[in-house]
């Protein structure tokens, strides 16, 4: 039987794909560090299980297409607190923001038209970008200036007829870059100028660090039509087993069609809705703790890594990933040597190649994605397992 040549180009997940060899590993006896993947270690909200606990309707039936009521009206307060206003058709709730992604590039974008993408850049970009039959096409960002966007000409020279929208997350995954005001505006002008839509995902806008400024592309108001905001609740409020995401844009035209998917693939699973709705009612409180957590975490690993003559970074601005030059050829190789040769007292590390996050695949060799979601005390025994376990690797590569 002949499977699909879509699904066969289809990358695999490099923060997974060594989910099968980390499996043996636990198995021999070795505890895994797992910071290959942004999956948070911090305590989901008591609000989320008491909304389903408390959640009595006596038939568990369809949910309605665009969404659990009650979540969007909490998501339209949500949204003010950053002075974005959503009217309730103009949000829309998806499993996750993986289906959100899925649905606003099948709704913007004909089969092989193209989105600009700054590479290194979330890998499932380029996973939905294939499924969907979307063309990517990358502009490469250097870790030298912390991953910021190149000058303006080098992005529209990209732009061919076939060009749709600008996709990229701000804060960023998976290099904790904040793109500046500037930046935000210099996107919003070649979206104009090329009549491209600006998809934002916006997962970790809460996850911003310094002092700095967070713009989000929706506050700009001559593109406000143009803008579509992927978002979810996995990471703001530690509920990546939830599946609850969404898209929210004033292009009400779009939001229509986006619906008519939505409508086909019938409803977001209720219960997750509940227990999401109940977060976004949630004190302010726990989203400031969480940063000032995360905040903390990222000055640990900033602390012991700078300055290890084998590593180099510049301290990412947001999110809670950063990206690691190794003084090595493979990282792929290392991180697997890591994982099965290298313990210190039955503990290694998992880490992400990064070469899956580029779609030129001679770049990202020599690093690695980091996330630091683990506590301090957990994340400072990794660095300790990094650093001694990349001088053993270059005495024997």
């Amino acid at each position: 039987m002949r499977i699909s040549e879509r699904i066969l180009n289809m990358p695999e997940s490099p923060v997974r794909k060594m989910d099968g060899i980390a499996s043996k590993v636990k198995e021999s006896g070795i505890n895994i560090l797992h910071l290959n993947i942004g999956d948070p270690d911090i305590k989901t909200p008591d609000a989320f299980w008491q909304a389903i606990h408390n959640y009595k309707e006596p038939i568990l039936g369809y949910g309605k297409s665009e969404g659990y009521p009650e979540l969007i009206y909490a998501m339209q307060r949500y949204y003010k607190k950053f002075n974005l206003d959503f009217d309730y058709d103009e949000l829309l709730i998806t499993s996750g923001g993986s289906e959100a992604l899925s649905l606003v590039l099948s709704t913007v974008c004909d089969y092989q038209e193209e989105i600009i993408v700054f590479e290194p850049f979330y890998t499932n970009y380029n996973g939905f970008a294939d499924v969907t039959d979307v063309v990517p096409i990358a502009i490469t960002t250097s870790s030298k200036n912390g991953f910021h966007l190149p000058a303006k000409e080098e992005i529209t020279s990209k732009i061919t007829p076939k060009t749709k929208a600008i996709l990229f997350s701000n804060p960023g995954n998976p290099t904790g870059t904040i793109y500046t005001k500037e930046e935000i505006e210099m996107l919003a002008d070649i979206a104009l100028e090329h009549d491209l839509f600006i998809i934002s995902d916006e997962v970790y806008r809460e996850f911003v660090y310094d002092n700095l400024e967070y713009v989000s592309s929706a506050s700009i108001d001559r593109i406000k039509d143009r803008v579509v905001i992927i978002d979810s609740i996995s990471k703001r409020y530690s509920a990546c087993g939830a599946r609850v995401g969404s898209i929210a844009s004033k292009n009400k035209e779009l939001m229509k069609q986006i619906l008519k998917i939505c409508q086909n693939r019938l409803c977001t699973p209720t219960i997750d809705q509940v227990g999401a709705a109940a977060l976004y009612n949630a004190d302010q409180a726990f989203l400031d703790d969480v940063k000032e957590e995360y905040d903390n975490r990222r000055n640990l690993i900033y602390d012991e890594l700078n300055g290890d003559p084998n590593i180099s970074f510049i301290k990412p601005a947001g999110a809670f990933y950063l990206i690691l030059d190794l003084d090595i050829e493979d990282a792929e190789h290392f991180v697997t040597w890591l994982l099965t040769e290298f313990n210190i007292d039955n503990e290694t590390v998992m880490l992400a190649p990064a070469q899956g996050f580029y779609t030129h695949k001679e770049y990202g060799k020599k690093q690695v994605r980091l996330a630091y979601i683990l506590d301090c005390n957990k994340l400072k025994r990794a660095a300790i397992i990094i650093k001694e376990g990349l001088k053993k690797y270059k005495e024997l590569y």
